[in-house]
């Protein structure tokens, strides 16, 4: 997987990837496919797993999406394609284009509206669902008071929130260790307490009943993404499409 932000000034995607399928008994290979759509629909299903879980119900009245690339445009076809009940949408990008395009994208597929935000912390306002998918490498977003209304984050671009934003909430993640390092959120958290008790759990808990979300604080689902979920979505498409 290689992802070099900068190739969208020069219209080529941002990511690209490779996955090879070996065969389990004898090692050799029997499939190589380019995986950056495997990737990032593994990663859409993933995120939309995790509101649905947290929220309780395929329903939010305002998502708001910061960053309206790839793998939001693969959110936001899960969420329509899933028949969630959802009544509007506050998109934020720094580059207008592609928020108009995911925009008018919206109002195409869907009756929600879609309001285009001047400012990031537009798209928090009254919503319910809130999806990062920037390509941030530091945290950019620092208020805490940002999730005062208790909303559900998918914090999927995993470098968006200051670590005063993630003491303010809920968190869950799909693998610890794994998302506990490379500058992510976390990361810089449990470098500034000294320990990983802000972590509540996982995605695997919520799922299994060990754990419940606290609906009176925020939740953020900060997902590191897991390769064996590539390979397995990677071998689904193989055998069906041969």
């Amino acid at each position: 997987m290689a992802s070099f932000p900068d190739n969208t000034r020069h219209g080529v995607p941002r990511a690209s990837a490779t996955l090879i399928l070996n065969d389990c008994v004898t090692g050799y290979p029997f499939a190589c496919m380019e995986s950056s759509v495997v990737s990032a629909t593994r990663t859409a299903a993933s995120a939309v797993l995790g509101s649905r879980t947290l929220l309780g119900a395929r329903r939010a009245r305002r998502v708001g999406i910061v960053g309206t690339g790839l793998i939001a445009q693969h959110v936001w076809r899960f969420l329509r394609d899933l028949d969630w009940e959802i009544d509007a949408f506050r998109l934020f990008d720094l580059d207008p284009a592609a928020v108009g395009r995911f925009a008018a994208a919206v109002a195409k597929d869907t009756e929600a509206e879609p309001v285009v935000a001047e400012k990031v912390e537009e798209a928090f306002t009254d919503c319910d669902l809130v999806v990062l998918t920037t390509v941030a490498g530091e945290p950019h977003l620092h208020d805490p008071q940002l999730l005062a209304h208790n909303p559900v984050v998918l914090h999927l671009s995993l470098r968006d929130l200051a670590p005063e934003m993630i003491l303010a909430a809920q968190n869950f993640t799909d693998d610890v260790d794994h998302a506990v390092r490379e500058r992510t959120s976390l990361h810089l958290t449990e470098e500034r307490t000294g320990n990983r008790d802000f972590i509540d759990g996982t995605l695997a808990d919520l799922l299994c009943e060990r754990l419940r979300r606290d609906h009176g604080r925020p939740a953020i689902f900060s997902p590191f993404g897991l390769g064996v979920l590539d390979l397995a979505v990677g071998k689904w498409v193989h055998d069906r499409f041969p």
